[in-house]
């Protein structure tokens, strides 16, 4: 089918456009973009939209998909629908599934599970240990081969050093990058929220920054020593954000992410004991969520994610110390994110560069561009459209978000994958 998208304001980071164009899409790809594109096929359907953003397709380089093994909380086909009600084309799903993808034959199943979903692309992410245990590294080469983009133990820290510089030697030689899961078990054991004055006045068990700071002091140091290409997962501390900035500066390559809930949210969410904002790493303070925001404002940050951890009820609804980690963030990250840009810290372009350029670049994808000849995947944003977080009306299976009720502006009407409406707002 071949579709005009006419009239929107179009956003291209990788093509530096910023302006009202036409967008001609022709056997799902950007057969043409133009101020106005002149004659077309008669059969060429028509689509006005004037006064929306068209974005290149989100990327959500950290999403959990759950499937194989917990299908109760989420399933690659309803977190697909999540994504593509997100406005995300891709996602990378993170391998703490059961059985752990440490092995072709997981990899090759959610492939094959994604193909038959038809909706959005899905890039695995391998373990880097055997049943991400951290003893022995799982069979890269072969992963690789399978599919893998990129491999990390998320979820769980790769507590034994020599192993991650094996595991960053290994990837690198492969082109492949490792996404760490910075956290020391040793500091943050028997902890369920950030480590200060709101943790003291409710009781509850603090995890220090520290537990975070030391492994990505760590990890900085072993990515510097190899030569190996380093991202760092979900960065919540000003500690992890000032060493990243200045690893950068010393020519290290490390890129680094972090998650809407971070520079949304601290640990005084936690005071009423909703199990929605128990995540790993917890809240941080309100000092922390101000050097994330200046991280994402300074690049020092390169991506936004959302980290997408869905559960089901019985895993939430429980008592604090028993609840599951994680928030189910696909259907809202956009939104949230959209704050940045009312708030000033970045500017429309910069925002989707975070979000579809940079983790395209990361993950060496051929995604995140507008441009003629690529895959026809793109994000149409209504900039001006107000919406209440609902969750009954989500598309995820998990419906455990600490943002229930709120009021968010900028909502996502249209997303397309190869030049296919995947997701369009009723």
């Amino acid at each position: 089918m071949k579709i005009l998208l006419k009239g929107g304001r179009v956003i291209d980071p990788a093509q530096n456009l910023d302006g009202q164009m036409d967008l001609l899409l022709e056997n799902g790809k950007i057969a043409a973009i133009a101020e106005a594109v002149g004659s077309v096929p008669e059969d060429t359907r028509l689509l006005d939209l004037k006064g929306m953003i068209l974005l290149p397709g989100l990327v959500d380089m950290h999403t959990h998909l759950r499937e194989p093994g917990y299908e109760y909380k989420e399933t690659i086909r309803s977190g697909s629908d999540a994504a593509a009600v997100g406005g995300f084309t891709s996602i990378a799903c993170m391998p703490n599934t059961l059985p752990v993808n440490d092995n072709r034959t997981v990899t090759e199943y959610i492939l094959k599970r994604a193909k038959e979903c038809d909706t959005v692309h899905v890039y695995p992410v391998a373990a880097v240990s055997r049943n991400s245990e951290g003893k022995i590294l799982a069979e890269f080469g072969d992963l690789k081969e399978a599919g893998a983009i990129a491999f990390s133990d998320d979820g769980k820290p790769v507590m034994n050093s020599i192993l991650m510089r094996r595991a960053l030697e290994y990837a690198s030689s492969l082109d492949r990058i490792i996404i760490s899961h910075c956290e020391d078990l040793n500091l943050s054991a028997g902890g369920l929220m950030n480590e200060g004055k709101i943790s003291t006045e409710l009781g509850l068990p603090g995890i220090p920054t520290l537990a975070e700071d030391v492994m990505v002091a760590r990890d900085l140091l072993l990515a510097e020593f190899s030569g190996a290409a380093l991202h760092i997962a979900h960065v919540s501390s000003a500690g992890a954000v000032r060493m990243i900035r200045d690893a950068k500066k010393r020519g290290v390559r490390v890129t680094a992410e972090t998650t809407p809930h971070y520079f949304t949210l601290t640990d005084e969410a936690v005071t009423n004991f909703n199990t929605n904002t128990k995540v790993s790493p917890p809240l941080r303070s309100r000092e922390d969520l101000q050097a994330v925001r200046e991280g994402l404002r300074d690049g020092t940050l390169d991506a936004i994610v959302t980290d997408h951890a869905p559960h089901a009820l019985t895993d939430k609804e429980v008592e604090f110390e028993y609840a599951a980690n994680g928030i189910s963030g696909l259907e809202t990250a956009l939104a949230l994110s959209l704050t940045l840009v009312d708030d000033g810290l970045l500017t429309l372009s910069e925002l989707v560069r975070k979000m579809s350029v940079n983790p395209a670049k990361i993950l060496n994808i051929p995604k995140g561009t507008l441009r003629p000849g690529a895959d026809a995947d793109i994000t149409v944003l209504n900039p001006g459209k107000t919406w209440v977080v609902d969750p009954s009306n989500w598309r995820s299976q998990g419906k455990n978000t600490p943002f229930f009720g709120w009021t968010l502006k900028g909502k996502v009407i249209m997303t397309l994958v190869q030049g296919r409406i995947v997701y369009q707002e009723d």
